[in-house]
């Protein structure tokens, strides 16, 4: 038996003198640096008392002490738990008291916080701060630099990564060394990655894009990373020439554009643009490209999958879809249990390796989103065209139904966002006395336009049918986003719901 994550991503960087890891100040850590960095934090973390299928959570901030953790967790057979650094005491506290880890890894500033919890829920509590110290790098350093990885099979669990937990408590989803492997082949395939690549990695590692698309993808095919600690415009715009490929989210990609200095000539020698995490305006590609002469490869995932579908690498680029599905990954879009026509809206379902094991100490929530058949039901609305490009509608829970009528929001938002002085719009159901749910539009102007609400849905009226017309607007200077650029419009919910009591 062997360990087919650490023997595909980590075991191959033994020797390798060239360099994995550039950071921001330019320092450059080999493969075979990190490799051992990887294997000293195993051993500490096994000196902890860390196991075979032993939780590790972890919410630290983005280094390479802090990859290392995870493949350190990958070598020992451990679960990975990797929380968002935005995270309250009282969500970690969630956390650790439903995935009971063995060790709890948090930045030295916080611990005196969050040890009395880890306590509370019989976790170890090691620190790691953003600049490499703390007590797991004190205990590293004593440690021997090789490892004997842990066996591992496909089906044996290598991460849990929680959901946001919008509609109810976050659900801890439950991915095996092939769900992970497996999507990471097929990437490194389909988007063409060698070891020739350097990617500039200035997404967060403690989400699926930028630990396991991002990361996966570089470690399997031998390239290097820019690892940049977060998204600073300064320092991308530095590191640009140097690389070959950038994965980011919408408002890297929209703050780019926003610098005169992001200019054709400074990524000439670009080799791909990947976007994801949040829809991406068809504005942001039409002026991408105009801009750079690049086409941004989108592309569709989520935390119980990873990655399901993208547009292609060598074919046609089209703005407001995902692409077609992953090799080896089925959809299909059903309703009322029945696999919609070609054209129509339904809910979105997928199967494939990269298909999660389910939910954690959750049989009855598993047994609700995985059927017996093993489609999972993504809970996204979407629909497929003529040519099998998928389109992502919105969000099932996200269905505005007014007066007995289904309104898509994503249809009403493309028609907003081509409004002049509009800059991006979020369509929303808020409470209504006579409709019981009315359209509600949140609104956000250019730069320097002057934006009245009511001529904005005045624009828009004959273009909809009276039922999807927004029955009222608010202009606001931002929309509330999550830290991978979702909008929450769970928040914009909570904000209006008294509109139309006043």
């Amino acid at each position: 038996m062997a360990n087919p994550l650490f023997d595909a991503l980590f075991a191959p960087l033994a020797g390798q003198s060239s360099p994995l890891l550039i950071l921001a100040a330019g320092e450059k850590i080999s493969g075979d640096a990190f490799l051992r960095l990887v294997a000293r934090t195993a051993n500490a973390l096994r000196a902890a008392g860390v196991e075979p299928g032993d939780r590790v959570a972890a919410q630290v901030a983005k280094s390479p002490e802090a990859l290392a953790a995870y493949g350190a967790c990958v070598a020992l057979g451990a679960v990975f738990l990797p929380l968002n650094t935005a995270y309250t005491a009282a969500e970690v506290d969630y956390f650790l008291g439903d995935a009971t880890p063995r060790v709890f890894l948090c930045d030295g500033a916080a611990e005196g916080t969050l040890a009395p919890i880890a306590a509370r829920h019989g976790a170890t509590v090691l620190t790691l701060n953003g600049d490499g110290s703390g007590s797991l790098t004190e205990a590293a350093t004593g440690q021997g630099d090789e490892i004997s990885a842990a066996d591992r099979g496909p089906d044996d669990l290598a991460a849990l990564l929680y959901t946001s937990g919008t509609t109810g408590r976050s659900k801890g989803a439950m991915l095996t060394q092939a769900n992970l492997l497996s999507n990471a082949e097929v990437l490194v395939d389909l988007w063409r990655f060698t070891d020739r690549d350097v990617l500039l990695h200035a997404l967060p590692i403690f989400h699926t894009h930028g630990l396991f698309v991002a990361s996966n993808v570089s470690l399997l095919s031998g390239g290097a990373m820019i690892f940049l600690p977060g998204f600073d415009l300064e320092q991308v715009l530095a590191a640009l020439p140097q690389a070959t490929a950038l994965m980011g989210v919408p408002t890297f990609y929209t703050r780019l554009l926003d610098d005169p200095r992001f200019t054709r000539n400074l990524v000439g020698h670009m080799r791909l643009f990947v976007s994801g995490s949040a829809p991406l305006l068809a504005e942001t590609h039409v002026d991408f490209e105009a801009r750079t002469g690049h086409r941004i490869l989108e592309r569709y995932g989520m935390t119980e999958t990873n990655m399901n579908t993208s547009n292609p690498y060598g074919g046609e680029r089209r703005a407001g879809t995902v692409g077609f599905p992953l090799p080896g990954v089925e959809l299909r879009v059903m309703s009322d249990g029945r696999e919609v026509a070609q054209g129509e809206v339904g809910v979105i379902e997928v199967r494939g390796p990269n298909v999660f094991k389910g939910y954690w100490q959750m049989p009855e929530k598993t047994a609700e989103e995985l059927r017996a058949d093993g489609f999972f039901i993504t809970g996204d609305l979407g629909r497929i065209d003529a040519e099998g490009y998928v389109h992502i509608v919105g969000r099932q829970k996200d269905l505005v139904i007014t007066g007995g009528y289904n309104v898509y929001p994503k249809e009403v938002e493309l028609l907003l966002d081509e409004v002049p002085g509009v800059l991006e719009s979020a369509v929303i159901g808020v409470p209504h006395p006579d409709f019981g749910e009315a359209v509600f539009a949140v609104l956000v102007a250019r730069k320097g336009a002057t934006l009245e609400a009511a001529d904005a849905l005045a624009a828009i009226g004959d273009k909809l049918a009276r039922y999807k017309q927004p029955k009222a607007a608010a202009v606001v200077d931002s929309l509330p986003r999550n830290t991978m650029g979702k909008v929450q419009k769970n928040l914009l919910r909570e904000t209006y719901k008294g509109w139309f009591k006043r």
